[in-house]
């Protein structure tokens, strides 16, 4: 190794080098135009506006009469305003009836508001055509009333009263949605009702996850003698789903240089990005190193848990069978200790795919809070983060230092950021600390 690489390799880097270096290098993915449902959790990238109002037409809030105001004024219980029922207007009726002068049409809610009607009366402001003192409130007439029928009104309507006026959710023209908008459902449904069948978005990242580690066993599998079960990609898979990305898990691999680089080659081809834990510290079956080390910078963080890190990009430009291209994908390479691989998670990988997806915020919202109970000890010149629980201002760390800990990982809401120069925190003193929900 030369010098220049001896020096290289023997660096130190702060958590802020190293995830300044990922991010610089990373770039939002190309937008694409995709269905409706297919575009849920993405990112616009253009302005939406309405084509049409909405809704699009007078339609009633509420299943009733329809009714001019005037035959209503003064109606009470005692001295109800007697109409004639000249039909029905249903939802997505077409044609419709027009209301004269001392008449009403029975209305369902959702419909359009009929020709000369200025409002409508719920039914339970009527006797529902029976004929009868006013139903209870909820009850709807048994079988409706035949047109020439008459019903009795007990209350006087207001104009425009339990009547939507066209263009009163969103006019024709108004911006409906603004480019950088993550579509949820709300948003999906508003595309709908505006009449759009595709939306142009940045797709959301494709993550690969990956395990190494020939001791890793399947959950539902038997452990043999010096095995263990394999937490960290059912960990890392969901984080990235929560981040945003569609996240797929790949079985461990077993801790074999040649294997390892085939996995890897066989995933490009459906990943954005690649997420790998264990293997990259400086033991003699550090896979990812040895299967990695000419492509993937490796280096040591000032940070506990999560101090080897590894990022970089694997592949190259090629044809498919497909005669598609494939880029060069980036390379997350993280600690294979349970808390240290979660950490670098949502130090690390989390950002990337938010950048990937062309989202803000990228980072995890941090607050600062009482620590109750302090942090007895903490190594110096390095960036520690403790699981914590968060609560109205203050809080509590849960659990040890230890890095295999997952008890304690699942029973926290939060990191407690300890700072490098700092060797211990006393009891009330406020930390900085990373919200995890």
């Amino acid at each position: 190794m030369s010098s220049t690489a001896r020096g290289t390799a023997d660096r130190v880097w702060s958590v802020s080098e190293h995830l300044d270096n990922i991010l610089r290098q990373l770039q939002p993915l190309e937008p694409i135009e995709l269905q409706l449902l297919d575009a849920q959790g993405c990112v616009l990238v253009e302005d939406v506006t309405v084509p049409v109002a909405l809704p699009p037409f007078e339609n009633s809030s509420m299943d009733g009469y329809a009714v001019r105001t005037t035959d209503t004024e003064g109606a009470t219980d005692e001295h109800p305003a007697v109409l004639t029922v000249i039909g029905d207007v249903a939802a997505g009726a077409g044609e419709l009836p027009t209301v004269g002068p001392g008449e009403a049409a029975r209305i369902m809610t959702g419909a359009p508001l009929p020709p000369g009607a200025e409002a409508v009366v719920p039914v339970e402001w009527t006797d529902g055509g029976t004929g009868s003192p006013a139903p209870a409130i909820g009850m709807r007439a048994a079988s409706a009333e035949p047109a020439g029928a008459e019903v009795r009104v007990h209350r006087p309507a207001a104009p425009g009263q339990y009547v939507r006026a066209r263009g009163s959710d969103v006019a024709a023209g108004e911006l409906a949605l603004a480019a950088g908008t993550v579509l949820g459902p709300p948003q999906i449904a508003l595309l709908a009702a505006v009449g759009r069948a595709t939306v142009r978005v940045r797709p959301r990242p494709r993550v690969v996850v990956m395990s190494t580690g020939s001791e890793l066993v399947p959950p539902g599998e038997a452990l043999a003698p010096g095995t263990i079960h394999d937490s960290n990609s059912f960990m890392l898979t969901a984080a990235a789903r929560d981040a945003g990305a569609l996240s797929y898990r790949v079985g461990a691999v077993v801790d074999d240089a040649e294997t390892l680089r085939t996995t890897i080659e066989d995933q490009i081809i459906r990943a954005d990005l690649l997420v790998t834990s264990g293997g990259v510290s400086v033991g003699a079956y550090d896979v990812v190193k040895e299967a990695l080390g000419d492509q993937i910078d490796f280096r040591k963080l000032a940070m506990q848990p999560g101090k080897p890190q590894g990022f970089g990009f694997v592949g190259g430009e090629r044809e498919t069978e497909g005669g598609s291209r494939t880029a060069r994908v980036p390379l997350l390479a993280l600690p294979g200790n349970p808390v240290s691989s979660y950490v670098s998670f949502e130090l690390f990988v989390r950002p990337a795919i938010r950048t990937l997806m062309g989202v803000e915020p990228v980072h995890r919202r941090s607050v600062r809070a009482v620590c109750e109970g302090g942090v007895t000890s903490s190594p110096k010149d390095k960036r520690q983060f403790l699981r914590g629980w968060y609560a109205d201002g203050h809080v509590t760390p849960v659990g040890g230092a230890g890095s295999h800990l997952v008890k304690a990982l699942a029973h926290a809401n939060a990191l407690i950021v300890v700072p490098e120069d700092t060797v211990e925190v006393s009891d009330g003193a406020e930390v900085d600390v990373v919200l995890l929900d």
